[in-house]
């Protein structure tokens, strides 16, 4: 429970109310028209490389890196340090690699990317199927994780009841969100958070700096002491530990992360709002300058509170210390009840409730357009479907995905559903890395290799996911009194990647030998598309 008074919660009662009247107002105004298709998924392309910029920083941003990546920090030094460069490479991976071609292949989803040499209802429904897979476990974690910090901030009783109304009330503002506003609204509610989140990050990182006279040195030292590790603190092993099998799933931990975060089709769907290739790659330099900043930011504030607060408060709080950032601007703030301590932690609560209402907006939208424009627009309508009624499934697909976040989330609000995040992750790395560079970048690729890479890549994560020890077999697994880890990690990227790449690899080899004609054809597809895809070229 928090130390405030009640007007402290008074100033946060009506900071969220602000947030959440403008947000929707904006939402309002820049709503598509019923039967504009081209305005609902990408704005019209009238955002300008700054705003698309800052909107893919905010996409790419979500709730869990501003909280659960500063508690892993403040819990495990080093460890917490490697995430959040990870975080910050892989959209520097996704600038240099995948964004450029992207913009030249897509049209509105990722499904329009790959079904673009490879016709047929299975492209699109293998698309839209894997883009769910995706989505909504990290609907679910936003929404699980909003009714327990909500609870938090507003210093509500801990109960299922108050942790079931947040979860409703975020559902519903993101549903509203993403069927009114479309990509266009969508964006400028992310423009709004990437704003404050960088505003009051500063803010929080300065004090932090400013009390130990802005010497590095005296932060480490202070958060050595203050986490409980001693010399440890600065070393890897805090989190997986430092056995071989410990060190293994620490690197591929990373390597699904910097492979697979920036993939996430919720991400990607913001590369085909921009205007043309010039204005990708300036988007892609302001989404970058601006992730790698945050990240900064979140090393500075997570070492702030593992030395100010101390790693016993933080896991008092929290176990996995997502609420570290909120006990680090109470020490900040100075005495409690007074001015300075009511003004930070209102500012600091108000940057979490915007990062966790745009965070799922984005997501609803990407799983809501792939329902519509994949799977009942082609793979239904078979590319028939008329604007307005595409339009209108889209909003209520926007609505029913929504409906089904909400109720998983209140269903496993009580577990420890940080898993589902790390299983989004491995699908992205597993899945959709390997299915958007083969299609990208060889010639080869047919759509047998597309199937296997994406059904593949997805099936083995999940597989692995549910048999890891992040599920069983340890004190912090999702069900810590069963015992079935077969697979001796808690990410499964150093397996399910592999497999991936190798799958559609031997899709399309085999493709080859028994359909060399569609294959032929397949080939020659990509090579008239070759020059304009990767250059731009007509």
């Amino acid at each position: 429970m928090n130390d405030f008074s009640s007007g402290t919660q008074a100033i946060i009662l009506v900071l969220f109310t602000t947030l959440v009247t403008v947000t929707l107002l904006m939402c309002v105004m820049a709503g598509p028209d019923r039967d504009d298709l081209a305005n609902f998924y990408t704005g019209y392309l009238s955002l300008t490389p700054l705003k698309n910029g800052l909107a893919i920083a905010g996409d790419y941003i979500s709730a869990a890196t501003v909280l659960s990546t500063t508690g892993i920090i403040a819990l495990t030094g080093y460890d917490g340090y490697v995430l959040a460069v990870s975080t910050a490479l892989s959209l520097v991976l996704l600038m240099f690699l995948l964004a450029e071609p992207l913009r030249n292949a897509g049209r509105f989803t990722m499904g329009d990317v790959l079904a673009r040499n490879m016709s047929g209802r299975a492209v699109r429904i293998a698309a839209c199927v894997v883009t769910l897979s995706a989505t909504l476990p990290f609907l679910v974690v936003q929404l699980s994780g909003a009714g327990s910090l909500l609870t938090f901030i507003l210093d509500i009783p801990y109960a299922a009841g108050a942790r079931t109304a947040c979860i409703v009330i975020v559902g519903t503002l993101m549903i509203i969100y993403a069927a009114i506003g479309g990509m266009r609204g969508t964006a400028l509610i992310q423009m709004i958070k990437i704003v404050l989140l960088l505003g009051t990050s500063i803010v929080v990182a300065a004090l932090v700096l400013n009390r130990f006279d802005w010497s590095p040195g005296d932060i480490l030292r202070a958060a050595q002491h203050g986490s409980g590790a001693g010399p440890a603190y600065l070393q890897q092993g805090l989190q997986l530990g430092t056995s071989t099998g410990g060190r293994l799933d620490f690197v591929s931990l990373q390597i699904t992360i910097i492979l697979g975060v920036a993939c996430l089709p919720h991400i990607t769907m913001r590369l085909y709002s921009a205007q043309d290739v010039p204005a990708v790659r300036r988007s892609m330099s302001w989404a970058v300058g601006t992730v790698t900043t945050f990240c900064l930011l979140v090393i500075i504030m997570g070492t702030g509170a593992a030395a100010l607060v101390g790693s016993q408060h933080i896991t008092a709080a929290d176990p996995h210390g997502r609420t570290s950032v909120l006990m680090l601007s109470q020490v900040l703030g100075g005495a409690p009840g007074s001015a300075g301590a009511a003004i930070l932690y209102s500012a600091v609560a108000g940057m979490v409730f915007i990062t966790l209402l745009s965070s799922v907006a984005g997501m609803t939208l990407a799983a809501a357009s792939s329902l519509a424009h994949d799977l009942f627009a082609h793979a239904v309508r078979r590319g028939q479907a008329e604007p307005r009624t595409e339009m209108t499934v889209a909003a209520w697909t926007s609505v029913a995905v929504g409906i089904v976040a909400i109720g998983l989330a209140t269903t496993v609000q009580n577990w420890d559903v940080g898993v589902l995040t790390t299983l989004a992750i491995c699908i992205g790395a597993s899945a959709v890395a390997p299915a958007l560079t083969y299609s990208l970048f060889w010639r080869g690729f047919t759509r047998t290799g597309l199937l296997a890479a994406l059904y593949g890549g997805a099936t083995c994560a999940l597989l692995l996911m549910v048999f890891s020890r992040a599920v069983s077999g340890t004190p912090s697994a999702v069900f810590p009194h069963a015992d079935f880890d077969l697979f001796p990690m808690q990410s499964t990227g150093l397996v399910s990647i592999p497999f991936g790449y190798l799958a559609g690899w031997l899709g399309s080899r085999l493709d080859h030998r028994r359909r060399a004609a569609d294959s032929r054809e397949q080939r020659r597809l990509y090579e008239e598309s070759e020059a304009r895809l990767l250059a731009a070229a007509e």
